[in-house]
């Protein structure tokens, strides 16, 4: 029972442009962060990103030229991880819809909510 095993290697040029591709794509991330698009901002940013990790992935880890069940094992973990955020993020987003209790000052006539005060208490006693 031995298994086969191909080579994989690549051209230096490949590697090469793939890291050029991801530095360019790092500068769309930071010059994007100076552009005010509103919520999009993140989108674009995770977007970039995801594309990145993509390229990493597939090229440096290379997991596109290796036995697929890897690259299935890493997709199924990113969906999994993806989908427990969601929820969580759902859950998040919408927990002030179900608790009408809001949090209050433990201890309401504590020296740092005096007005009065313009410096904290000194608690250090002097021998």
């Amino acid at each position: 029972m031995t298994a086969e095993h191909h080579e994989h290697i690549l051209p230096l040029k490949i590697y090469f442009g793939i890291a050029a591709t991801l530095f360019i794509l790092t500068g769309v991330t930071v010059g994007v962060s100076y552009i005010d698009l509103g919520s999009w901002n993140i989108v674009v940013a995770i977007g970039v990103a995801s594309i990145k990790a993509a390229l990493v992935a597939l090229f440096f880890m290379h997991l596109l030229y290796d036995n697929k069940l890897y690259l299935a094992i890493l997709l199924a973990a990113i969906l999994f991880v993806g989908v427990f955020i969601i929820i969580t993020m759902f859950d998040t987003i919408r927990r002030a819809d179900i608790y009408e209790i809001r949090g209050e000052s433990i201890q309401k006539d504590a020296v740092i909510y005096d007005n009065e005060t313009t410096q904290p208490a000194d608690n250090t006693e002097n021998h």
